[in-house]
């Protein structure tokens, strides 16, 4: 961010748009995907903002990623992306919101993809978004007690789950992640938190699949 303040309006979003943004961060429906996880990627996005390409369109995206949230619907990662298309159409120019609205629609399966129809190298664009996906993964390495406060945070949010069917889902996310040669795509978050983001999911993915929840340990 350009000013002190971390939760402060980038100058691309109006501000009635910002004011929406904030209410809908605070819905009381939220529990993790709120305004403590927007203030925490931004902070990361301070982090790393020396190694990006278009900082500017990374930290919009921070704010429009989870615009739209709830837990039951499939399809909020693309109206999330309609929601900035729509609040950065006549702020931005078209190459930097198609690269916000790609970095948007990419959390759908923390995958990188190609960032659109874009005039720079594609390098440089699965770079930002190599760091984008990871600042919204920052909390699977955090300490024990933070990533259990996270996964019960989110447990909250799928109150409407049923606790058979969140143990089958939940194993099922973490194995997914486990599986993948390396959680973090950029190598300043992976050495920072790849090993005790490994250490959470195991830990977790025991809890799902075994029944009774091991002590925290990292």
């Amino acid at each position: 961010m350009s000013t002190g303040n971390p939760l402060s309006r980038p100058p691309a979003i109006p501000e009635p748009a910002f004011a929406e943004l904030l209410a809908a961060y605070r819905d009381p429906r939220r529990h993790y995907h709120d305004l403590d996880h927007i203030e925490a990627m931004l902070a990361g996005l301070e982090y790393c903002r020396a190694f990006l390409h278009d900082a500017k369109a990374v930290e919009l995206a921070i704010w429009f990623h989870d615009a739209i949230y709830d837990a039951a619907a499939p399809d909020n990662e693309e109206r999330s992306a309609d929601l900035a298309r729509q609040v950065l159409g006549g702020q931005l120019e078209p190459e930097r919101l198609e690269r916000v609205t790609a970095l948007i629609l990419a959390t759908r399966k923390h995958e990188l993809a190609h960032q659109g129809r874009t005039q720079e190298p594609a390098s440089q664009e699965r770079s930002d978004m190599a760091y984008f996906l990871d600042l919204d993964l920052q909390i699977l390495g955090a300490e024990a007690a933070r990533f259990d406060a996270y996964e019960a945070a989110v447990r909250r949010e799928y109150v409407h789950v049923t606790e058979a069917a969140w143990r089958i889902g939940r194993a099922a996310v973490l194995r997914r992640f486990m599986a993948r040669p390396r959680l973090y795509f950029s190598n300043l978050f992976a050495e920072r938190l790849e090993e005790r983001a490994r250490a959470n999911l195991a830990r977790s993915l025991a809890k799902w699949t075994e029944g009774k929840p091991p002590q925290a340990s990292v």
